[in-house]
């Protein structure tokens, strides 16, 4: 500790080593006090597939300001840090790795390839945890997990049997949407649909019996070769002739029969559909319905897990399914099958990982039965245990899934995972259970698990579940606050809430905070193909950690968007630059003050035994910034909350009070200069405290040279009201003297009269609180208006060439002779009275209001009145200065 602060704010200079400094201390863990409410966070674990970008940058920074503030305000906190394995996605990085150095995952084999998977997750989860350190996150890595720990794939077994044994999992061969890049089954949500331009192609299959042809119209050619069968509506007249009949499917010279089925829409095309069941979901459905009728149509697949053609499609075989399209098509042509292509824009489902056009396809697959464990979700909302969503709104978006949500498919044909916990053996027995069966010939089904089952356990298998007696489970479970995006509602927040409640009993967490995304300062989501992304890391080096961080939590409000720029960056440094200074300026002042000393002193203040006015002004300014933070912090209003201290440090503290007290200690009482001393140290120290959340870095900085305080802010007890500082007439007197203060400067720039120039001061009061307090506090007026002369008074009559000001309770008059413009002033003084006017109306209509007044708090409509009553006071005071300067 120097006790003295550099000349200069340099964020590197602050943030260098102190992250170490933490750790070394532990200050990052739960208390282990017994009678400490608990307040846990679990990290939203980042995939190891690379970098953390700007929206991690925000989520784990508004979970720090939750977590740091929480512990300042003596709970037993736990913010659990770990990763997620991120299946799909990780796989596909390290495929993309060794397709460079021209290597399959096919030429090393399952357990080589996973050797290299695991290396790879070595390197990435190292620099996340770097990113973290450079953000400042105080995370307990003692803690610390991995989806694919030892820990987690027990709790991930034991979730799997029991669902399994239960009912809700089955396997089954459904039509699924497949990623031919990435060789896998998804999951609608997995699914990203774009408008993409394609066309109906329309095409004349053959009766078999040579009576006619049919024409049907599709999208996709190239899965007619699996084809089995084509349908009409029962109630359509054009083809009631046909029905029963065959057609024949064209290059393979396939008899399929012609059926009816409701899916047939009369008014849609030719109202005639083919039906390819192995490559559209809704001819699969057909086709049951079909089957349950009778009919014996079989499942057809034409298609190769890598999309293309198989042995089925006859002389396309080989190629890939687009290729296949255009040859097809072609072919059509020359038979003098196509009828027509008629252009189209339809939307077109893509991998969220590969990119690749998502392929419908015939598999067999896991599923979860969602039908019961959605309703128990949805039901569970409607108890007082439900999860509360900040935003409010955010609840119904989650339960309108969950009121529509399909099966889950779960299986993943991929080698990176959670490998499913069910053996086959020669004779067609399948074996599910947490432990390989006994005994030989069993194989292990080869697919892995879809990366959010294991993700959706996160809040309770971290905590060492499934030993429901582990002591993290039974302390910190549920935990307390989720912040996550609103773009995995869906993906994650829906699935750890239904998993929760059906192997726990309970919610997950109380509270799920949702925040928007991060966006370009035109609006653009960040994206590489638009190559707008912004690195955190590259934010950090140049304006510091701090920076960044109160950048991102004024952002926006909860379930908002926030727009990056560098000149809110700009703003934001400055911001903590203009801490730094005023710090300084304290921290040079405060002379010998003792921690003791000065708390006693302020004790002092409190009870009105020392200090002055100004003293207790911000005081009482500093007791309504406490609790506005608090309430805002408790809402997860960090904007609002951030908008408050802003406030109170740059206007109330560092523009007026570090002023004002200049009085004092350019003075000569050394008693009343130790008092302003202490002030300006305990408010510093509050504000540290109150920032500390939010700025961790530069805040335990200043505060190890402020020298107030023993040990680490980390730890430090977060600032509470003190209802014995607040001074009610203090406030209403500063506030005034405030307002006459800026009120003679703005007159003197306007007619260019200079601050050293003293000029006269009249001020005409309306109150004997007000009168008697400027009298007594007119020190202040002399040195920061520098009058010549200085009256105060109820009988105080205003000159007849004197610029004016209007306040409330108080008019200022400047007799500025020579340098006044009668009109000039007049037009000025009307440009008052439109806006007092305007503000008069305002609140007029309000209290004209009959729902306004019946629903709003006496307190607000109270306060209504008296605005509406101060309104018309100057606007009659205003107006009647108006017409005294007309008679002149």
């Amino acid at each position: 500790m120097t006790n003295q602060l550099s000349t200069k704010f340099n964020p590197t200079e602050v943030e260098n080593g102190r992250y170490e400094k933490w750790l070394a201390a532990d200050v990052f863990k739960p208390s282990g006090n017994p009678d400490a409410e608990p307040y846990s966070i679990v990290i939203p674990p980042p995939n190891v597939t690379g970098k953390l970008h700007l929206g991690h940058a925000w989520d784990t920074t508004l979970q720090d300001i939750i977590i740091r503030a929480k512990r300042m305000q003596g709970y037993d906190t736990l913010w659990l840090p770990g990763m997620d394995h991120a299946g799909i996605a990780t796989q596909a990085k390290v495929e993309e790795r060794l397709r460079e150095q021209g290597i399959s995952r096919y030429d090393l084999g399952r357990a080589k390839f996973l050797e290299k998977v695991w290396e790879w997750k070595d390197e990435y989860a190292a620099t996340i945890k770097e990113q973290w350190s450079k953000m400042g996150l105080s995370l307990d890595y003692s803690r610390e997990r991995f989806t694919l720990d030892e820990g987690l794939s027990k709790a991930v077994k034991k979730v799997f049997v029991k669902l399994y044994e239960k009912g809700f999992i089955y396997r089954g061969e459904f039509i699924i949407n497949w990623d031919p890049v990435a060789r896998t089954a998804l999951s609608d949500i997995e699914v990203i649909h774009k408008e993409v331009e394609g066309a109906f192609y329309h095409i004349t299959y053959p009766l078999a019996d040579g009576s006619g042809s049919v024409e049907i119209a599709t999208t996709r050619p190239e899965t007619l070769l699996g084809d089995v069968a084509v349908i009409v509506n029962a109630k359509d007249e054009r083809y009631k002739s046909i029905v029963g009949k065959t057609v024949i499917v064209p290059f393979v010279n396939r008899e399929i029969p012609v059926l009816t089925d409701e899916h047939a829409d009369m008014t849609k095309g030719t109202g005639v559909v083919k039906i390819t069941p192995a490559h559209d979901p809704n001819d699969f459905d057909v086709v049951e319905r079909l089957n349950a009728q009778g009919h014996n149509l079989s499942m057809i697949n034409v298609m190769n897990d890598d999309g293309t053609m198989n042995d089925l499609a006859a002389d396309f075989a080989n190629l890939d399914r687009f290729e296949a399209r255009k040859q097809i098509v072609t072919q059509l042509d020359d038979l003098g099958q196509l009828v027509k292509i008629e252009k189209m824009v339809h939307s077109v489902g893509h991998s969220e990982r590969s990119g690749a056009v998502v392929e419908p396809r015939l598999s067999t697959q896991w599923f979860v039965k969602m039908d019961e464990l959605s309703k128990n979700a949805i039901d569970n909302q409607k108890t007082e245990q439900a999860v509360e969503f900040f935003p409010p709104r955010f609840n119904e978006t989650f339960t309108q899934w969950m009121e529509n949500v399909h099966d889950w498919v779960i299986s993943r044909q991929l080698w990176w995972g959670h490998q499913i916990p069910a053996w086959y053996n020669a004779d067609g027995e399948m074996y599910v259970g947490e432990t390989a069966p006994e005994g030989d010939g069993w194989t292990q089904d080869s697919d892995v698990l879809d990366t959010w089952f294991s993700s959706a356990l996160w809040p309770f298998s971290t905590m060492g579940w499934p030993d429901e007696n582990a002591a993290d489970f039974k302390r910190y479970f549920p935990t307390s606050t989720l912040v996550t995006g609103y773009d995995i509602i869906f993906f994650w927040v829906s699935r750890m809430i239904f998993q929760s409640l059906e192997f726990t009993g309970e919610r997950p967490f109380k509270n799920v905070l949702i925040h928007g995304l991060i966006r370009d300062e035109e609006g653009r989501k960040m994206s590489k193909s638009l190559g707008n992304g912004i690195d955190p890391m590259d934010v950090i080096e140049k304006y510091g950690a701090d920076a960044l961080r109160w950048f991102l939590s004024n952002g926006s409000a909860p379930g908002q968007d926030v727009r990056f720029s560098y000149e809110k960056m700009d703003a934001a440094w400055n911001f903590i630059n203009k801490i730094w200074n005023i710090s300084r300026y304290i921290i040079m002042n405060k002379e010998n003050l003792t921690a003791e000393t000065t708390l006693a002193t302020i004790d002092k203040v409190a009870a009105k035994a020392v200090g002055n006015v100004t003293d207790r002004w911000i005081l009482t300014k500093l007791n309504e910034t406490i609790e506005n933070v608090t309430k805002n912090f408790d809402k997860f209003e960090f904007g609002e909350a951030g908008r408050s201290l802003y406030n109170f440090i740059w206007e109330d503290f560092a523009n007026w009070y570090v002023e004002l007290t200049k009085e004092v200690l350019y003075g000569e009482d050394e008693a009343e200069k130790d008092v302003t001393r202490s002030v300006l140290v305990y408010v510093l120290d509050q504000i540290l405290r109150l920032l500390h959340p939010i700025m961790p870095f530069v805040t335990e900085e200043i505060s190890e040279n402020l020298g107030l305080l023993a040990g680490s802010l980390v730890v430090a007890k977060y600032p509470v009201v003190r209802k014995e500082m607040t001074d009610d007439v203090a406030v209403r007197g500063v506030e005034v003297l405030k307002e006459i203060i800026k009120s003679v400067r703005n007159i003197r720039a306007e007619v260019n009269t200079a601050p050293s120039k003293a000029v006269p001061i009249l001020i005409k009061t309306e109150n004997a609180e007000i009168e008697a307090f400027l009298k007594e506090n007119r020190n202040y007026l002399t040195r920061f208006t520098n009058p010549e002369t200085l009256e105060i008074g109820a009988d105080t009559i205003a000159p007849a060439q004197a610029m004016t000001a209007v306040l409330t309770n108080v008019d200022i008059f400047l007799p500025l002779a020579g340098l006044i413009n009668i009109t000039d002033e007049i037009a000025r003084l009307t440009k008052e009275l439109a806006k007092w006017q305007k503000e008069l109306d305002m609140v007029t209509r309000k209290l004209s209001n009959e729902k306004f007044v019946a629903n709003a708090k006496a307190e607000v409509v109270a306060k209504e009145k008296a605005k509406q009553l101060d309104y018309q006071a100057k606007f009659e005071t205003t107006q009647a200065r108006i017409a005294e300067l007309e008679k002149l």
